[in-house]
């Protein structure tokens, strides 16, 4: 009797209800002025994950200092993990050679062909390994804000001394998007913010470079656009890097650059440390240009991954899409080093014309 009681309560409270007019509903709602969800009018709704302890940090002053810069290579196993034992002898060699920052992930380190778990991975490896005795760059820039967001917040968590980042590639935005897009990072930590049209099919023109200047946590901008654009921005006393190794020296000693975030110093970082460092050197310019013009005559970093492995300082492992450079190249290299000199390059071992069969090409890993 109890369950029958209980179940007659359960239909009456589930009773067949009508339903209600809608006219009362949509009248009020033609009647209420809409709001703005209060994400889209706060603009501190989403705060950084940033620290503001100062032990160890770097600020964009001293990023600003730095006159050679070196996008360092990275190196890989066979099955195409990081060597990092491989890895830990270029760093070495480039401060022994005097170089002041490295660049970690960027299009030379092939950041590119990482997961961000391997990026974060190589930037706080730096960092512990050699954070103390030169500045660690690392390359969190996507073309998704919220990816540059999500790296450059764990790339400052993991000890990295400043951020570069790039402009959105590919899906291009406009100027007020690229404003927006670098003023979401520039408040987690010193930035170098890169323009190389070529790769990312869009200028970062003086109009957003001028806006974002604004901020102090713009430390400078590696320009790859020519030395006319870096005298421009070095005249209104914003710092800039070249990008160019051919036309670093006339950059530097000509157009007011700082200095030049390089490629060609992967090899010869104590030459690219003359040339920026101990004024003007139009012969060392002169005798280095071939060896640069050669690294950039497929894209960067075919050129270097091919001349570092024949140095013997590498495996000559290639993460797919890159591939070695011909053999008719890979002779010339040789002849190069021969003119320079191999004592200025890195490395102990002799230079060799490696075979086609040597080199590993690697697709999944």
């Amino acid at each position: 009797m109890a369950i029958l009681k209980s179940y007659g309560a359960c239909l009456r409270e589930s009773s067949f209800q009508f339903p209600r007019s809608h006219r009362i509903d949509n009248y009020k709602r033609r009647n209420v002025k809409w709001r703005l969800p209060q994400a889209a009018i706060i603009p501190d709704f989403h705060l950084p994950m940033r620290s503001f302890e100062v032990k160890n940090r770097t600020s964009a002053e001293d990023i600003k200092a730095l006159r050679l810069i070196t996008a360092i290579k990275t190196p890989y196993l066979p099955d195409g993990r990081f060597d990092l034992e491989a890895y830990d002898g270029l760093v070495n060699m480039q401060i022994e050679n005097g170089a002041e920052g490295v660049i970690v992930g960027g299009t030379t380190g092939e950041g590119q062909l990482m997961s961000w778990d391997e990026h974060i991975m190589l930037i706080g490896h730096t960092v512990n390994c050699f954070g103390g005795s030169v500045k660690v760059i690392g390359n969190t820039g996507s073309n998704s804000t919220r990816e540059a967001i999500h790296a450059t917040e764990q790339g400052f968590a993991v000890g990295m001394h400043a951020a570069l980042h790039i402009n959105p590639y590919y899906g291009k935005t406009s100027l007020e998007g690229l404003v927006s897009h670098f003023n979401s990072v520039l408040p987690m930590g010193p930035t170098i913010i890169y323009n190389v049209p070529s790769r990312t099919g869009q200028d970062i023109p003086p109009r957003v470079v001028n806006t974002v200047a604004q901020s102090p946590s713009l430390a400078g901008i590696k320009e790859c656009v020519g030395n006319d654009r870096i005298e421009q921005y070095t005249g209104n006393g914003i710092v800039v890097w070249s990008g160019n190794d051919d036309q670093c020296h006339d950059a530097r000693w000509s157009h007011g650059a700082t200095g030049v975030i390089s490629v060609t110093s992967n090899l010869v970082p104590g030459l690219m440390h003359e040339l920026m460092f101990n004024g003007k050197n139009a012969s060392l310019n002169a005798k280095l240009l071939p060896l640069i013009q050669w690294l950039f005559e497929e894209p960067n970093p075919i050129g270097l991954n091919t001349a570092l492995a024949q140095l013997g300082v590498v495996r000559p492992v290639f993460r797919l899409p890159y591939v070695p450079l011909p053999l008719e190249k890979r002779v010339i290299f040789v002849e190069l080093v021969n003119e320079i000199g191999r004592e200025n390059f890195v490395g102990e071992k002799d230079v060799q014309v490696l075979d086609d069969n040597d080199f590993i090409l690697v697709g999944r890993y």
